[in-house]
């Protein structure tokens, strides 16, 4: 009996050793796997670049990293360091060249032009000197008097230029004087200025020194220097449409250091700026020219098409079909032309609501000196060019309460104002066209009642 008892107590305590020998197995391979699955859905960290000028002996570093060690950190986790492009690759030249100041017993461009830049970047700066970016912006304002024979006929070859939209923003530009226009107008259309060596523009003015990184030239926040406010509120457009949404919510996780050229989808699930007008993107090539793919003149007073614009269109829908039928990049060309062409009646309108006042001798041909100058400016410079940009980057608020809204409020002003001119000089108002255009629909309308 006693041995028949003791076979039950056996049996529990090898149950109990074998759960506890499975414990021990299980339970650590079990946080193993879930350890491991928390590590793959975890986002993937960048490793930081190397510093590669930890241990450089180039004189320009060893002086430089006492008197301003930001620069040489910066400069040491860029591309250009790890191609070994030195300081004085960019930076030495010539005892006689221009613009050349002596430091440290050599000669140095304290800021190196796109001359320097062309000694290995010659494709992009040549896109560069011929888009909006070089010397029509600086023309825009500070006209192009003192252009040389040779700027002149590179101005005039670039499709700006031919076009030689009206020039008002220079009058402001003289208005406001230098004191003000350093810190102002300079900020951004200097980037296309001409330098005492020849060159064009200023390639770190959205290359920001001295990193020069892909990721910083990718994001739309470089554009924000210069693409915002009321007559070219780009940025803001951007930040309000579907893609900047994209990019506002999602943008840390796309592939900001894709090599140029090779750009996907997959690196960018939504375009920036650059996507859109520079990078290389599906079909179209990389340039540094931002108005080889647009079809219009959107920021002139009337837009008119740009010279090839058929082959711009292409470039430009060739990017847009990465991520849209075709039905639809049609269609919004279609609806974009047709905003484009009723900005332009409207402003047309404006013109023509001034004009009799004009004629009639009651505005003065000075710039700015009165008050309806102001407003006929804004109405095309500020909610004109803010319509069409709105539209053709996706941003309704800024085509309705910052563009057509205002457009429509201008206009109402200028009627007044004209009507109390000729009204004040004994002339007969005339009954503006859209105002006829209505009373002729009020008239009809009454008439099938």
């Amino acid at each position: 009996m006693s041995q028949n008892n003791s076979s039950p107590g056996i049996l529990g305590s090898s149950r109990l050793v074998i759960l506890g020998i499975l414990v021990v197995i299980i339970v650590p391979a079990l946080a193993f796997i879930i350890s491991a699955i928390g590590q793959s859905t975890a986002p993937v960290a960048h490793e930081e670049p190397r510093n590669v000028l930890l241990d450089s002996d180039n004189e320009c570093v060893s002086c430089h990293q006492n008197t301003t060690p930001g620069i040489v950190q910066q400069y040491g986790h860029s591309s250009m360091a790890e191609a070994n492009v030195t300081c004085q690759d960019c930076h030495e030249v010539e005892e006689d060249y221009p613009g050349s100041v002596e430091h440290e017993g050599t000669y140095v461009l304290t800021e190196p032009t796109s001359a320097k830049c062309a000694t290995c970047h010659q494709a992009e700066v040549a896109q560069f000197n011929q888009s909006r970016h070089s010397l029509p912006a600086y023309v825009a304002m500070w006209g192009a008097e003192d252009l040389s024979e040779e700027h002149l006929a590179m101005y005039e070859a670039i499709p700006e230029g031919s076009f030689n939209p009206e020039r008002m923003r220079n009058a402001l530009f003289e208005l406001e004087g230098p004191a003000i226009t350093k810190f102002a107008c300079q900020g951004c259309h200097n980037i296309g200025e001409p330098k005492p060596d020849g060159s064009i523009g200023q390639c770190q003015d959205c290359h920001l020194r001295h990193e020069f990184s892909l990721e910083q030239v990718r994001k739309p926040e470089t554009c924000n220097h210069c693409h915002i406010g009321p007559d070219h509120p780009q940025y803001e457009i951007y930040i309000e449409s579907y893609h900047g949404i994209a990019y506002l919510t999602g943008g840390d996780d796309w592939n900001w250091d894709a090599e140029p050229g090779t750009l996907t989808v997959e690196d960018f699930p939504a375009p920036t700026c650059a996507t859109c007008h520079m990078s290389g993107f599906g079909g179209t090539s990389t340039t540094h020219d931002v108005g080889e793919r647009l079809t219009w003149y959107l920021f002139a007073p009337q837009s008119q098409r740009r010279p090839a614009w058929q082959d711009n269109q292409v470039r430009m829908q060739s990017v847009c079909s990465e991520c849209h039928t075709p039905n639809f990049v049609e269609t919004f060309y279609t609806d974009g032309d047709a905003l484009v062409e009723e900005i332009n009646r409207r402003v047309q309108l404006s013109n023509d609501t001034i004009a009799p006042a004009r004629e009639a001798g009651l505005l003065t041909d000075a710039p700015f000196d009165q008050p309806i100058d102001f407003l006929h400016f804004d109405l095309w410079h500020h909610w004109g060019r803010t319509a069409k940009f709105g539209a053709w980057m996706g941003g309704p608020d800024y085509v309705q309460w910052h563009g057509a809204y205002e457009i429509l409020r201008d206009q109402a002003e200028l009627e007044e104002i004209v009507n109390d001119l000729l009204e004040e000089a004994g002339i007969e108002p005339e009954e503006s066209a859209d105002t006829e255009e209505a009373s002729d629909d009020s008239d009809s309308s009454e008439d099938e009642d």
